[in-house]
């Protein structure tokens, strides 16, 4: 639409408002006890934008402002918040309304024989019911003769890690101009920004001919800047190139991850009683790199070091962590507690630390108590083929000492072969060697006087661990191709659960993309595909600075019902088309 004839529109509609205003208060004269009548179906249509100006490809534009015409009334705090120009522009918009129409000014002149995009992104909201904009809408003029016309496009997931597939609604896409390798989103602005839809698709469009790094950014504090202490991040699976043969890229899509840069701090030390620490951290360090060896008590006034002989979660924050040790601490005396080479799960490391001890002579004497199984003592949903059974304890003991006094028992007293996998030094896990039978109880014992801590209390009770396997009649299969893969590389389909985050099935594909997942328990489940470039089994997420591209993904945005006892085949997924 032209300018006079949107000019012509605007001035309609405020003489059109100016009389329904005038009439709207003459009927409520003439009928003062008059309400509004009540009820009604409830709004949840999203607003639209239904006229701009200048219209979509303009070149040669001149003009200090642009303009948008609604399709109902809309939050003005809301629209302020949702709209993005690029390249960036310095300075507060400046927005004059008129019903449904604004006119948005611009804070400085514009530059010369430069394409801008205008994009309202979906944190822009409706006033009745504060429906948000179902995708966000761009147009670009040019303030010189041509238009740039390249464009970027795919799709943003979020949660993939809790089993979840999230709204990735309301993110931000960073678009920057590759001119080196210095770009960090925690330090620079992006030179494009669009905003993700309710669908978790997005698109950047009028992008002059050249090469971009984009990134997905949930920017909650709205300073168009990569914050990693709140923020999450989707890091590309690589840098896109657009010139007058490709125009536009689809299908750079983006996992949503936290990305942990920050080391793990000691923030506290504090004895519980004259053999136990309780430590807190500044966050949850790695269990797998987890050793009591990490850690050693300094008394300074004594000049001696004094060893820490456990470490281990018990009934301890997800911050926190217990130590111990056998030999006493001096109340008077001034002692320290050091840490070397603890990591968090992120593996972030700190390689020596160091915090205030406050001491205690309190005299322990609590007995390790048994405070979780999983499963549940009595389950009868243990799985015949791959029995586990974790214990966890609130004291510190011998772990690895423990496999030659616990035996695992079938109804007939027979002893079954097993091994123990130590969790830390109060939890760990039995696991059978062989087959179990379907439908049979069995049981793990052993004498609680055996598990002894450091200061020597112990109860001295037997103690049977009950449980009974499940018949697998209920299990489901998942069989099918995702076609149009790279052969090339290593495709793993996995399988996650939306109830359970911990419960995931993985098929590396072969080269014509065939897979068959079996005995998986029924229930509903996301699926998605990366390539693991790297081997390891589980989806890199890359990092922003300096750059590391993430493994590429797709995710199957429909959800994978697999009914027990009935098995889903002949699924296929084009991995080429864009979801």
């Amino acid at each position: 639409m032209d300018k006079p004839a949107i000019k012509k529109l605007i001035n309609f509609t405020r003489h059109t408002a100016w009389l329904v205003g005038i009439l709207s208060t003459m009927h409520l004269i003439g009928c003062a006890n008059q309400l509004p009548p009540g009820g009604g179906p409830l709004d949840t249509v999203p607003p639209e934008i239904r006229v701009v100006y200048p219209a979509n490809g303009t070149i040669n534009y001149r003009e200090k402002y642009f303009e948008l015409e609604f399709s109902e009334y809309v939050d003005k705090r809301s629209l302020k918040d949702a709209i993005f120009i690029s390249p960036r522009l310095e300075g507060d918009l400046e927005l004059d309304w008129s019903g449904h129409s604004v006119q948005v000014n611009f804070p400085e002149e514009l530059k010369k024989d430069i394409t801008y995009n205008i994009t309202i992104g979906t944190d822009l909201l409706d006033y009745n019911n504060k429906n948000r904009m179902a995708e966000s809408f761009t147009f670009s003029f040019s303030t010189g003769s041509k238009i740039d016309n390249g464009s970027i496009e795919g799709n943003v997931y979020s949660n993939l890690s809790e089993g979840k597939s999230g709204s990735s609604s309301g993110v931000m896409i960073f678009a920057y101009k590759v001119t080196g390798d210095t770009i960090d989103p925690v330090k620079q602005k992006a030179d494009y920004v669009s905003q993700v839809g309710a669908e978790g698709n997005y698109k950047l469009s009028g992008l002059a001919f050249q090469t971009y790094r984009v990134f997905a950014v949930q920017d909650e504090y709205r300073d168009f800047l990569f914050q990693p202490d709140q923020d999450l991040i989707g890091v590309p699976n690589g840098e896109v190139t657009l010139d007058e043969k490709d125009t536009l890229f689809s299908g750079l899509n983006f996992s949503l991850a936290k990305i942990d840069t920050v080391s793990p701090r000691l923030f506290s030390s504090v004895m519980t009683d004259k053999h136990h620490l309780l430590i807190t951290l500044s966050e949850e360090l790695d269990s797998l790199s987890l050793n009591a060896e990490n850690f050693l008590i300094v008394d300074s006034t004594a000049n001696k070091e004094i060893p820490i002989l456990f470490a281990f979660k018990g009934r301890a924050k997800e911050k926190e962590l217990f130590l111990a040790l056998k030999d006493s601490v001096p109340l008077a005396d001034q002692c320290y507690l050091t840490a070397k080479n603890i990591q968090d799960k992120a593996k972030n490391k700190t390689t020596f630390d160091v915090v205030s001890l406050t001491v205690s002579d309190r005299v322990d004497t609590a007995a390790p108590l048994l405070i979780n199984t999983f499963p549940p003592e009595r389950s009868e949903s243990v799985d015949f083929l791959n029995a586990e059974i974790t214990f966890g304890f609130d004291n510190e003991f011998d772990v690895e000492g423990l496999k030659s006094k616990i035996l695992l028992l079938d109804t007939s007293g027979n002893k079954l072969g097993f091994t123990i996998k130590k969790i830390d030094d109060a939890s760990f896990v039995v696991k059978a060697l062989q087959k179990l039978k379907s439908l049979e109880s069995y049981s793990v014992a052993f004498n609680l006087k055996n598990i002894v801590d450091a200061a020597g209390n112990s109860v001295d009770s037997s103690y049977q661990f009950k449980f009974k396997t499940f018949n697998g009649l209920n299990f489901t299969g998942f069989s099918g191709r995702v076609e149009n893969l790279d052969s090339s590389k290593n495709a793993l389909l996995v399988l996650q659960s939306k109830s359970e985050k911990n419960r995931t099935y993985n098929f590396l594909l072969n080269k014509k993309g065939e897979f068959a997942f079996t005995r998986v328990e029924p229930g509903k489940y996301n699926l998605y595909c990366f390539y693991d470039t790297n081997n390891d089994g589980k989806h890199s997420p890359g990092f922003p600075f300096p750059f590391q591209p993430s493994e590429e993904i797709k995710y199957y945005k429909e959800e994978i019902n697999l009914p027990p006892r009935w098995e889903v085949t002949d699924f296929k997924w084009d991995f080429a088309v864009s979801h």
